[in-house]
């Protein structure tokens, strides 16, 4: 395909000079036009085009999107044409997965495509509901504002995922400090305490002589045990990773006291911040219910809404559905029928989800309020247990001194 050379004024009588692909001269005008450039140059240019290698096997970081999708923004805002943004947006320092991904882009929009197609050449990078909202935005004409909802978007997900994160890591990392410190119990300090009492020729308590025994177990096969507990972790994740068994696990974690409060009202936050930014957007029902299903992390929740699309589909309203499931709040869909029935479900949704992305601030807070002297008991009970086996026989000797 041809190549031209440009130079072009936008509105604000900027000049951008710049090269694309196009069939012809007059293609090559229209396409300017497209970007609201006005062309004042136009040559053909005999340089080939050179191929860009597509991202393959490499995402980035949430928190780069949300920079990149900001700053796209920005510029699209203050009337800079797509392919001069991605342009200036290259040259700043980025992952190598979005390195590849904007030149691949910059390429496929010199040949013409548009940037939502070539946006979905890279599904690391953008998966398909960024992919249907900057279409939506391209078909509409506001694709800044589309890019800074999706800013938005994913730093309030980005905020939320990190709650539900922060709520499990203090529990896990009290669990692994008791692992270690009865660990370090069982190999150093237990047997120093056996050969005294071996030495002493007297006959264990029963309580003594099981923590002895374990932690003879604990020294002769540390290696089985290690292996165990990793194969069963192992072995747990690619069961999860299944059909049947996420459906399995979600189910017993959503009816799980405390646990299943917290992966309820963040499964809500994530499908109603996603619905409301896909409808405000333009995207159809149908559509933004089959994507926003996908990001709830609950099997439960996301058969939910896949039963709530098969009814849409049939020609009933979104709230018969939703007030149908167990696990749909039903404030949610006291709000999404006021929606219906005002015309802005969008605003709505939005609405629920500050409401749940609150709640899931306070389930954090009193999931955290009540692991912390829970573990507490439960790591001191056993340090406890372990210590009072140990000064059993010591106790025993003491009274027949006496």
């Amino acid at each position: 395909m041809p190549r031209y050379t440009f130079e072009a004024r936008d509105a604000r009588g900027r000049i951008f000079k710049g090269e694309l692909e196009a069939p012809s001269e007059g293609e090559a005008r229209v396409k300017l036009r497209a970007q609201k450039l006005m062309p004042t140059r136009l040559s053909r240019s005999e340089q080939k085009v050179s191929a860009v290698k597509k991202v393959g096997g490499k995402s980035v970081p949430a928190k780069e999107l949300q920079i990149f999708t900001r700053q796209l923004a920005t510029l699209l805002g203050s009337g800079i044409p797509i392919l001069q943004s991605l342009e200036v947006l290259s040259q700043s320092q980025r992952s190598a997965g979005m390195s590849i991904a904007m030149k691949a882009m910059i390429n496929d929009i010199n040949q013409g495509r548009r940037f939502g197609e070539a946006m979905a050449e890279h599904p690391l990078v953008f998966d398909r509901f960024f992919v249907n909202m900057v279409k939506a935005g391209e078909e509409s004409g506001n694709i800044d504002a589309i890019l800074n909802r999706l800013a938005q978007y994913i730093e309030k997900s980005v905020k939320l995922a990190s709650q539900v994160k922060g709520a499990l890591v203090y529990p896990i990392g009290i669990l692994v400090v008791a692992g270690v410190v009865v660990a370090a119990l069982l190999i150093f300090v237990i047997p120093k305490f056996e050969s005294m009492f071996a030495a002493s020729g007297q006959e264990l308590p029963g309580l003594t002589q099981m923590v002895v025994n374990a932690s003879k177990i604990f020294q002769s096969y540390w290696w089985a045990i290690f292996l165990g507990i990793g194969g069963g972790v192992f072995l747990l994740i690619n069961y999860y990773r299944s059909d049947d068994g996420k459906k399995t696990i979600d189910g017993i974690l959503i009816d799980m006291p405390y646990i299943g409060d917290l992966i309820q009202k963040s499964a809500v936050a994530r499908f109603t911040r996603t619905l409301a930014t896909l409808l405000g957007s333009g995207v159809s029902i149908m559509e933004a219910l089959d994507i926003a299903s996908k990001v709830t992390g609950n099997h439960v929740i996301e058969n939910a809404l896949l039963r709530a699309r098969e009814a849409i589909s049939e020609g009933k309203s979104l709230t018969v559905p939703l007030a149908k499931e167990k696990y749909i709040p039903q404030m949610v869909t006291q709000m999404i029928g006021v929606g219906e029935q005002t015309g802005n479900i969008d605003q709505m949704l939005n609405k629920v989800a500050d409401f749940y992305e609150d709640e899931v601030d306070v389930a954090v807070g009193a999931l955290t309020s009540l692991m912390e002297p829970l573990l507490m008991v439960v790591l001191g009970g056993i340090v406890g247990v372990m210590v009072i086996a140990m000064y059993l026989p010591i106790f025993n000797m003491a009274g027949s001194v006496k």
